[in-house]
């Protein structure tokens, strides 16, 4: 089925002063899961144009469509069939009750409601645009949506920077079925729909979140992270020029004196680390990191000692120990003193 991008483009979308009218908004999850889709199906398939089908979730309100969530669907051997089965088994988790009352309070899916007020609304795919095979896939869902939408995401699409949340500068375009009447002959074909990215203040927050690495770890991971990416990068350009060196020391590539001369002067202006003096230096200041964090566990574990004995002798004593103004003596800080004066005299 990953031929379908390859098809020779029949004409299947109006030309653009056709209009929809339909007011369309995108929510930032679906783009999140639809490309987490197609970038998980390349690591697995390793196929740089994997075939990518899923459907659209959202709410419809005559003709305001809001496209909220998603979730991948499967298709038969010879990727020509979607699986029904699987697509009502994951619909009937998502509708609402009212929409397929039917089912019998034995149903496994009748309490299992994942996103309870959505609906099926279309499905999504990735290729350049739209062919005659996306047709015949599209009538495929007219059973479970009079209107079913089409997102298709278009990875070589050249995107233009700019600051406006809802300007079309996605790599998505959404299309909307219609029927086209042509020398007395109808058919099926699509209409381009613009749509604007909706983000409520909940989604802003997770899309922070997720940018900003998430739940993976603390600001400290994160700056190591950081720093390990400009290492790797640093030493891939340096294994660049020792890859020029060696090929021009054997013969295979062509010298350039200024190239040359600019290495020359690199290595001149990097400190001498193998000087005596400097690893005498450095080892110093090694061991003493290490003696101060050794010296550090020490103390925690003498504290937590010190309590431990504290605790034992108060819960030993039954009440008939000496006793303070404040209740019983600490005699684990008595037996330290002791000890110190003990070492003082030696």
């Amino acid at each position: 089925m990953s031929a379908m991008d390859t098809d020779e483009p029949q004409g299947v979308v109006l030309s653009s002063g056709a209009q929809s009218g339909l007011s369309l908004s995108l929510h930032p999850l679906p783009i999140l899961n639809i490309s987490e889709h197609l970038t998980r199906l390349k690591l697995q398939t390793n196929s740089n144009s994997p075939f990518v089908l899923g459907a659209l979730l959202g709410t419809q309100n005559g003709r305001e469509v809001e496209i909220v969530n998603t979730f991948e669907l499967a298709v038969e051997p010879g990727g020509e069939l979607v699986d029904h089965g699987f697509l009502v088994s994951r619909r009937d988790q998502c509708e609402p009750f009212q929409c397929h009352s039917q089912l019998s309070d034995d149903d496994p899916f009748a309490d299992k409601q994942v996103f309870p007020s959505l609906e099926f609304i279309g499905w999504y795919t990735v290729a350049p645009r739209p062919t005659p095979r996306h047709i015949a896939l599209h009538e495929q869902f007219t059973g479970y949506c009079s209107t079913p939408l089409l997102l298709i995401l278009q990875p070589s699409i050249t995107l233009v920077a700019s600051s406006d949340v809802n300007a079309q500068n996605l790599p998505f375009k959404a299309y909307e079925p219609t029927i086209e009447l042509r020398d007395r002959k109808s058919r099926s074909v699509f209409i381009e729909v613009p749509y604007n990215v909706e983000t409520g203040e909940a989604e802003r927050i997770a899309v922070d979140w997720t940018a900003r690495g998430g739940g993976s770890g603390t600001s400290l991971e994160s700056h190591l992270q950081t720093q390990r990416a400009a290492v790797k990068m640093l030493h891939d350009r340096i294994m660049v020029l020792v890859k020029y060196v060696t090929d021009v020391v054997a013969g295979q590539a062509p010298k350039d004196h200024a190239t040359l001369r600019s290495l020359s002067a690199l290595i001149a202006s990097l400190p001498a680390t193998e000087n005596n003096a400097f690893r005498e230096e450095f080892e110093t200041e090694y061991e003493d990191v290490q003696l101060t964090a050794f010296l550090s566990s020490l103390t925690k574990s003498a504290n937590i000692l010190n309590d431990l004995v504290d605790k034992h002798l108060v819960m030993t004593s039954g009440g008939n120990g000496e006793r303070g103004p404040g209740g019983p003596r600490r005699r684990g800080m008595g037996m330290g003193m002791n000890r110190d004066r003990d070492w003082d005299r030696h």
